[in-house]
């Protein structure tokens, strides 16, 4: 969709709900039936319908309701209103006037679809089945392909089956020091488990601002947390400091670079031509303090929306969700590769094994730079957003796996990450139980290793990190853009990497070995070591760091 036509006065279009890398839930303007109102309610039922495919749902919601304190039993506003509630989370209201709709004079048969909806939200999945069932044989194929019911029914089908076998893990509350009453969600964390950054929408002060005009929450903002080895916890969450969160506008987190140097963001701002309608800006760290976000610009940044990056540890390839045309379906994940410091090449759709005709976001690319999750509402989806797993063979992406009951659930479950030590995973999920809305929570690993292909417990990932710092040997700063290039005993080339404007360096590469570390730069002289790169103890992720100093010719 092009951005343009995507913003009428708050971030959605229509009855899109999209906030940085969550995939969208779409449901679709409906056809209109038979109504027997009044001429100004006739008026007020378009009037309502406008600002509700505009994204005004509590607007659009007074209006319906103002038709139902006349015409309590018209099945068209009792429906829009039920849809209305329905966006805004408040799924008992929605519920109670779905089922009014169904039973008046003029009921709509899409109330039965939303009334399946939020039956599949619940987990009853053989009362949802039986909505879906209904809707689909009232519906003429048009319709049940423009509402993808057979999807929906397939949801219902594979949450069943999924239900059944569970995978043995043990999931918890990330706790009050992440997680607050309000939406805390898409957590990313650096490859040295050390920094946690999500997206929140809780207020910062009593008076912090609010979409008014969309769902009538806090807009959203980004939040950073130091991993506290002390005592073995994560400190209190506060928002990034710097010049990240801008007032009035979504700032979401959508990935942390492996080094934890970069934080890339979804950022939409009515205010800021740059990013109306939504793109992928990117911020890095300096002293301590993130950088006013950058726009990746072309050609990652389109026309159309694009709704989040992550990058690999090498920094070489980026990967990112876009709407633009070429895709398999809404939103679909695609791949760009560095040509120069500054510049990308022509990016490249992940196809259709990858992405479906729905929604494909959220993704995170592990330390080891060849596995990478992302949620789908496609594939075998248990209802809402499920994460998945594709891992890079042979030049090829895999089929992508789901990763199974009870990460996934009924519910929106989004951006699976994992630092190098891959003994805790974390997530987000509105399943219950939380703190309110969205939260994140903490995967215990120990018997499901999600970096191996077949799953199966190992003792190590293998991983350890070597990182520094390349500096001039005569003025000692940082040198930019050197070339640092890994070995090994061989001669075989294992990764490399271009220092950054600091002059840093970072891999995440098998632990245990010896290398060669080879660092070049015009105007300088080549400097080449060897390392022993040990292997950490006890499944934790040893990291050594390298300072290499390169002297002018």
């Amino acid at each position: 969709m092009i951005k343009s036509l995507l913003i009428s006065g708050s971030l959605l279009l229509a009855i899109n709900s999209v906030y940085a890398n969550d995939v969208k839930t779409t449901i679709r303007p409906l056809t209109g039936s038979t109504l027997d109102l009044g001429a100004l309610d006739v008026i007020k039922l378009e009037k309502g319908k406008q600002l509700l495919f505009g994204g005004k749902y509590k607007a659009a919601l007074i209006v319906f309701k103002e038709i139902l304190a006349t015409n309590p039993t018209d099945g068209a506003a009792l429906h829009y209103a039920g849809q209305c509630h329905y966006i805004l989370g408040e799924y008992k209201e929605a519920q109670e006037l779905l089922k009014k709709g169904k039973e008046s004079p003029n009921p709509k048969n899409e109330s039965t679809f939303l009334l399946g909806r939020i039956y599949l939200y619940d987990g009853k999945y053989d009362e949802a089945l039986f909505e879906f069932n209904a809707y689909k044989s009232k519906s003429s194929a048009k319709e049940n392909l423009e509402t993808d019911v057979d999807v929906y029914i397939s949801h219902c089908n594979n949450a069943k089956k999924l239900v059944q076998s569970p995978i043995n893990i043990s999931i918890s509350n990330a706790g009050n020091l992440i997680n607050s009453q309000f939406d805390d969600k898409a957590p990313s964390i650096s490859a040295d488990g050390k920094k946690m950054v999500f997206s929140s929408r809780r207020p910062e002060t009593t008076d912090a601002p609010m979409d008014v005009e969309g769902d009538g929450k806090y807009f959203e903002d980004i939040y950073i947390s130091s991993w506290d080895s002390a005592g073995a916890k994560w400190m209190e969450a506060q928002p990034v400091p710097g010049q990240v969160n801008v007032d009035g506008a979504h700032d979401a987190c959508t990935s942390i670079s492996a080094d934890g140097k970069q934080i890339f963001i979804y950022r939409n701002n009515l205010n800021d031509p740059e990013s109306r309608g939504g793109d992928i800006f990117v911020s890095k760290v300096n002293n301590n303090k993130w950088k006013t976000p950058e726009s990746l610009g072309k050609p990652i940044n389109s026309s159309y929306w694009e709704g989040g990056a992550c990058i690999s540890p090498d920094g070489k390839t980026m990967f990112f969700t876009s709407e633009r045309k070429g895709g398999f379906g809404h939103s679909d994940i695609w791949m760009v590769t560095r040509k120069t410091k500054t510049e990308w090449n022509k990016p490249v759709n992940m196809g259709a094994e990858i992405n479906t005709p729905h929604d494909e976001g959220g993704m995170f690319l592990s330390p080891d730079g060849k596995t990478l999750f992302f949620c789908s509402n496609g594939h075998n989806s248990m209802g809402g957003q499920d994460i998945f797993r594709t891992q890079l063979e042979n030049g090829k992406w895999s089929m992508p796996v789901n990763l199974g009951y009870p990460i996934n659930t009924h519910r929106d479950d989004k951006t699976f990450t994992i630092s190098a030590d891959p003994r805790l995973a974390y997530f987000s999920s509105d399943r219950e139980g939380g703190l309110g809305g969205a939260d994140i929570y903490k995967v215990n690993l120990a018997d499901y290793a999600v970096l191996e292909k077949n799953f199966k417990k190992i003792e190590s990932s293998g991983l350890s990190i070597l990182k520094g710092t390349i500096r001039d040997g005569f003025e000692g700063k940082g040198v930019e853009a050197a070339d640092i290039e890994i070995t090994n005993e061989a001669g075989e080339k294992i990764a490399s990497t271009v220092s950054n404007e600091n002059g840093e360096y970072f891999f995440s590469i098998k632990g245990g070995m010896n290398y060669n570390v080879k660092v070049t730069k015009k105007g300088f002289t080549e400097t080449v070591e060897k390392v022993t790169l040990p292997l950490g103890k006890n499944g934790e992720t040893h990291s050594l760091e390298k300072q290499y100093l390169l002297n002018k010719k």
